[in-house]
């Protein structure tokens, strides 16, 4: 995907050639050396990170990842959610979808995410828009056994944080433990091998933090394997490709306060982790799909 004149960077003392065109012959991306601090360069908010949020989402739900506001309202048909669902968010990050759902369809939602800070967002924002009573957010490791009764759900959604849990199995098993029988779960895995993707590439992919990449077969493997059955599966790669090539477009356009306030270190590093995610979706070798199963 070209980028456009106006997407480049306004001080010349800082200009990068941007990584996002996608040429005919085959491109493969550079490695990313260090831990990407995405999390802080989406959230750290100051008006310039506020403006490239609404740039790169549109209807800002106050996601992280790839999510658009088209997907959830979608996600929220397929899992049947009403105003009685008791829904569990795996990885809610800064708890932004849970509390458009609860505000958009008046159910209860418990978020758990590893980082402090989404949840302490997360909270803040439940206070701030009067939904405590219907949203409430816990820091919890999902790679480990989750802190419900079984039986404590109606429903369950997981939007690009599987990929982070090594031991897949285990979550869906927990899943299937937490839910009520007939329940529905849907999960989103960004990470599905569809091409030839060299080691710098994964590893460039990989740099904000823990990755499981996986394939198809393997996720519908361990669906069957911890009790659920899968209802359908969709590709969502060319959503992750456009996120991803708006989000280093909008970063490349704010570029003199961005590295102001990150610094220059940082802020190449995001560029290259995001220009990686777009390349190699664009490419059709790293894909994103959503599974429903239900219990």
């Amino acid at each position: 995907m070209p980028v456009s004149a106006s997407g480049q960077r306004a001080a010349a003392s800082h200009e990068h050639e941007s990584p996002l065109t996608v040429p005919s012959r085959r491109h493969y991306a550079g490695h990313v050396g260090e831990h990407v601090p995405l999390y802080a360069s989406a959230y750290a908010g100051f008006s310039a990170r506020e403006e490239v949020r609404r740039q790169t989402y549109g209807d800002d739900l106050g996601q992280s990842g790839w999510l658009t506001v088209d997907e959830l309202e979608r996600f929220a048909e397929w899992l049947d959610l009403d105003a009685e669902t008791r829904l569990l968010d795996v990885g809610c990050g800064a708890g932004g979808p849970a509390l458009r759902l609860a505000e958009t369809i008046g159910l209860t939602v418990v978020g758990v995410d590893i980082l402090a800070e989404g949840i302490d967002t997360a909270r803040q924002l439940a206070r701030e828009r009067g939904l405590e009573g219907r949203a409430s957010f816990l820091q919890v490791d999902a790679r480990g056994q989750l802190t419900f009764e079984d039986a404590s759900f109606d429903a369950a959604l997981s939007v690009d944080a599987m990929c982070h849990l090594p031991d897949r199995l285990g979550i869906l098993q927990e899943l299937h433990r937490v839910t009520c029988p007939g329940a529905r779960v849907l999960f989103t895995d960004p990470t599905i091998m569809t091409g030839l993707v060299t080691g710098a590439e994964l590893a460039a992919r990989s740099s904000i933090g823990v990755y499981v990449f996986s394939v198809a077969s393997a996720n519908e493997r361990l669906i069957d394997e911890s009790g659920f059955r899968l209802l359908r599966s969709e590709d969502l790669t060319e959503n992750m490709a456009a996120i991803a090539g708006r989000w280093h477009d909008a970063r490349t356009r704010f570029s003199d306060a961005l590295i102001a306030d990150e610094g220059e270190p940082t802020f190449d590093r995001v560029q290259g982790f995001l220009a990686n995610c777009h390349l190699l979706a664009s490419e059709r070798r790293l894909s994103r799909y959503a599974y429903l199963v239900e219990r």
